[in-house]
């Protein structure tokens, strides 16, 4: 399944299976958590998206690299 997370006036596709809607509310709170780190921020303008596999959300990047953030 797929939705859109929206931060910092940049939307990204965030795909999860089916069973996973609570790890996907927890994510926007833990990206609220990030806003003041300035190196996250930074890495978000290079992110493509970002798939959810149980309490862990792997960011892909456009040149294939990715970051692994534990939202729960």
């Amino acid at each position: 399944m797929m939705n859109i997370i929206r931060f910092k006036n940049r939307s990204v596709p965030v795909y999860y299976t089916p069973g996973q809607e609570s790890s996907l509310k927890m994510l926007p709170e833990k990206l609220y958590e990030m806003e003041m780190d300035f190196e996250f921020r930074k890495r978000w303008k290079r992110i493509k998206s970002v798939e959810m596999v149980r309490d862990v959300a792997i960011f892909q990047y456009n040149d294939g690299t990715k970051l692994y953030l534990e939202v729960g």
